[in-house]
C-alpha cells in the first residue's frame, strides 16, 4: 500500500468539508434552470445561471482546496 506521508489519515475530519465539491452538480439538473426568466443585462436566466456556476463552483472549489490542504 501507499505510504501516507503528510501525517494525516484518510478520515481526519475533513470528510465533510468535501461534501461541498457536490454542490457544483446541481447545474447538471438541466430542469432545474431551463427557463426564460428573469432576464439579467438582456441575457436569459438558461445563461446567466451556468456562468454564475463557474464562479461559484471556483469559490467552493478554493475553500475545499484550503481547508484540505496539509499544514
Amino acid at each position: 500500500m501507499a505510504d501516507n506521508r503528510d501525517g494525516g489519515g484518510a478520515n481526519d475530519g475533513r470528510g465533510g468539508i468535501l461534501l461541498w465539491l457536490l454542490v457544483p452538480l446541481l447545474v447538471l439538473y438541466v430542469p432545474f434552470y431551463n427557463k426564460m426568466d428573469p432576464v439579467l443585462f438582456g441575457f436569459p436566466f438558461f445563461y446567466w445561471f451556468q456562468l454564475a456556476w463557474i464562479f461559484v463552483s471556483m469559490v467552493i472549489t478554493a475553500f475545499v482546496y484550503y481547508a484540505t490542504e496539509p499544514k
